[in-house]
């Protein structure tokens, strides 16, 4: 199995319990002892996990995020070359879906005078208004401010009854060959749905957030285009 995605599986095995033990973990995965030692160690080492005495490891749940107002200021040149690579794969005529986070949102200054249809579920949407040329549609549902978001059944409902061209997603970490992750359960459905309801998706992320997890899985990242910093990352 490819390292990583051990890692995920033995991750996903330590969250279902409060407290698991190597030896455990080696006979549920069919792995060896020393293998699961040194994953364990691995994902200390990232802060997924805490390693106790006597072969017992803990999940470290830090399941929050940052508030946008504190993101906007990381990463942020980043994040424009990011957002730049993103909108100029926007033709005139499309439909695109515009994820909540300050990558994403960093689109649409990119995207002025781009005869399109911008559906989009952060309420930031709001500041960036006019966007020449464009119509704009800003979804319902519970908003949380912390993130900029709108995010809940009601979002889920309208989303289910839309489709897109393309789909540009953030999340708050990914794992190479493996999956993209983010934080709120919600904010994980929101994008799932997104996914199945796009003819072609871009997850939108700096590569801080490379082999990084958080809460809840979203999907593999092998199901989307990875858009990073570097050049050319839009042909991983």
């Amino acid at each position: 199995m490819v390292p990583e995605l051990r890692k995920e599986e033995i991750l996903k095995s330590i969250k279902k319990r409060d407290i698991s033990y190597i030896k455990d973990l080696a006979a549920e995965l069919n792995i060896s002892l020393s293998t699961v030692r040194r994953d364990v160690a691995a994902l200390e080492q990232e802060g997924s996990v805490i390693v106790m005495r006597g072969g017992a490891v803990k999940y470290k749940a830090e399941d929050f995020d940052e508030p946008v107002v504190k993101k906007k200021l990381i990463h942020s040149e980043e994040k424009e070359i990011i957002a730049r690579k993103a909108a100029a794969l926007v033709e005139d005529g499309d439909c695109v879906y515009v994820d909540s986070g300050t990558t994403t949102v960093g689109m649409l200054k990119y995207l002025q005078g781009k005869r399109i249809t911008i559906v989009s579920s952060s309420t930031e949407l709001l500041d960036n208004l006019p966007v020449k040329n464009a119509k704009c549609i800003l979804l319902g549902g519970e908003v949380r401010d912390d993130l900029e978001s709108v995010l809940g059944a009601l979002t889920e409902k309208m989303i289910s009854d839309m489709y897109f061209d393309k789909a540009f997603i953030g999340a708050n970490g990914y794992i190479p060959d493996g999956g993209i992750y983010t934080y709120d359960d919600r904010e994980a459905r929101k994008k799932v749905i997104v996914k199945d309801h796009s003819k072609a998706v871009y997850v939108l992320m700096d590569t801080s957030k490379k082999n990084k997890y958080a809460f809840s899985k979203v999907f593999d990242l092998g199901e989307a285009v990875l858009i990073t910093e570097e050049e050319n990352s839009e042909d991983s």
